[in-house]
């Protein structure tokens, strides 16, 4: 009987999943356009009793895109504010939407990656998964260790399309 080789495992592939970079806690919206004077102004006096008396608690752990919906100058110490509140309470909090609080988490994750740890090696990013991963975090994680690897392939060990191969 012929001995069945699993190619893959002697490949020495290392399979990288972004999804394993994903912060799982909610992700909010705060939307200053609810604390402008008719959806327009912001007046000082009353934002600042919105910031003092609003429970800040049910921010507690969640990931918070701060952003203004509305067309209307808000200045900028008023998101200043608003951080402030925040601050000890939030797991995360980023000025944008969803969309870049969600760069922005991946970004941040991605950043404490002891690149060295690759170098030389033949890197899979995985491509499919179960978790919303950015194409950003796909950009990042390139950017972070093209100077190191010696290969970068996307997709599944078993089926991968070659990205990136060091000129030797």
């Amino acid at each position: 009987m012929e001995q069945i080789i699993n190619k893959v495992a002697q490949s020495g592939l290392i399979t990288f999943n972004l999804e394993d970079y994903y912060d799982k806690n909610e992700r909010v919206v705060f939307d200053i356009k609810e604390c402008l004077y008719m959806g327009l102004i912001l007046r000082e006096k009353d934002f600042r009793e919105f910031v003092k008396t609003n429970n800040w608690e049910q921010y507690r752990d969640k990931n918070l895109a701060i952003t203004c919906s509305a067309d209307a100058i808000v200045p900028t110490w008023a998101y200043m504010l608003i951080a402030s509140k925040l601050s000890g309470i939030a797991n995360y909090y980023f000025f944008g939407d969803l969309n870049n609080l969600e760069n922005s988490l991946f970004q941040k994750a991605l950043s404490d990656i002891d690149v060295e740890y690759y170098r030389d090696k033949k890197l899979v990013i995985k491509g499919c998964g179960n978790l919303p991963v950015p194409i950003n975090a796909y950009v990042e994680i390139s950017r972070l260790l093209l100077p190191v690897v010696n290969s970068i392939m996307y997709g599944e060990p078993c089926s991968t399309v070659p990205v990136y191969k060091r000129k030797i």
